[in-house]
């Protein structure tokens, strides 16, 4: 990819997307940032890039958007594990999308396309996780399935039109830049900040920092291989009590307690208490039952020597990043606090 070649980012105004944009100016890329509306302005101040309005549910406004576009940094999505219609909401939105955006890229003639997946896409059956280990086998989570399914239809497509697709699987995302509302990863962050994860799960996250999953994104683009995955991670997966202790250490004022060990059947019953109480309100719950079944014990642990010899992509220390990402939404409090 030479350095005038138009990029497309989609999603533009989120957290990824957001760095993205940022990245790609810095490094001298022409960039056209799509967002699905033009209301919310701050993510784009003193930014030097064309913002142009376009959805991934309506083919013909990515067409639009993606005239003269070299590269399409596939961002957009729906991220969330929660929805009163998960099927409809999440799994059938992030389907459609992959279809609408990779049809549209063709007609428009673009190159190759650096399709963001996730984590949520691989086979955590063998520890630590590799790309080649396929696909994740459990089907219980319509965010999850997305992204399985989303993934082979993304490489699929490429190929019956005939464009360069690469993909790039990012695990839990944190640190600057960001606005409001928070991605899922990043919102358990500031949970702990805010001392409103009062039990223990054992659920595990790989914290990344979204500056170097941005600049896989670039790698992926410049040196990734037509038809392949890479994993933008870090090696070791993090629980919630060690993430807990670090914000201890950091900000011993707040005095944060450490989140309480419960026997599995109590998670199981706040859990439902809290699911049922999102039914009536509409706003997810802090913890689901899926969320304990799905990802209680399991270890994020993964195998980057793909990404680190293929792209040169060299992930800062997940602890720096957890701290830096702390010390950004204590410093920014007042933008995160609803």
């Amino acid at each position: 990819m030479t350095q005038n070649n138009l990029a497309l980012v989609t999603g533009a105004n989120g957290h990824l997307g957001n760095n993205l944009v940022r990245l790609l100016i810095e490094k001298g890329i022409p960039v056209r940032a799509s967002v699905r509306t033009l209301r919310n302005k701050e993510p784009f101040a003193g930014l030097n890039c064309e913002v142009v309005q376009a959805d991934i549910t309506n083919k013909q406004s990515l067409i639009s958007a993606l005239q003269d576009v070299d590269v399409l940094y596939a961002v957009g999505a729906a991220f969330k594990l929660w929805a009163r219609d998960p099927k409809k909401e999440i799994y059938d939105v992030n389907l459609d999308g992959i279809k609408n955006t990779i049809e549209a890229a063709a007609e428009a003639g673009v190159k190759r396309i650096i399709y963001v997946s996730s984590i949520a896409a691989l086979n955590y059956s063998k520890l630590p996780v590799k790309e080649e280990y396929g696909y994740n086998p459990d089907r219980r989570d319509m965010y999850y399935n997305s992204k399985n399914d989303g993934e082979r239809l993304a490489f699929d497509l490429a190929k019956k039109h005939n464009i360069e697709l690469v993909a790039v699987l990012p695990s839990a995302m944190i640190g600057s830049r960001a606005f409001a509302p928070l991605n899922v990863s990043y919102n358990i962050i500031n949970l702990i900040l805010k001392k409103q994860i009062p039990v223990e799960t054992n659920i595990t996250l790989n914290w990344i920092d979204v500056k170097d999953v941005a600049e896989g994104c670039y790698l992926a683009a410049t040196k990734g291989r037509n038809g392949e995955r890479y994993i933008l991670a870090n090696e070791q997966c993090m629980s919630i009590k060690d993430t807990t202790l670090i914000a201890r250490g950091l900000f011993p004022g707040l005095k944060i307690k450490l989140p309480a060990a419960v026997p599995k059947p109590i998670l199981f019953t706040v859990a439902w208490f809290m699911e049922t109480g999102s039914k009536l309100t509409g706003k997810a719950p802090l913890l689901t039952t899926k969320d304990i079944a799905m990802f209680s014990g399991l270890q994020q642990n993964f195998d980057i020597t793909k990404a680190r010899t293929e792209l040169g992509f060299n992930p800062k220390d997940p602890v720096l990043a957890v701290k830096e990402a702390m010390q950004y939404l204590r410093e920014h409090e007042s933008r995160f606090n609803e």
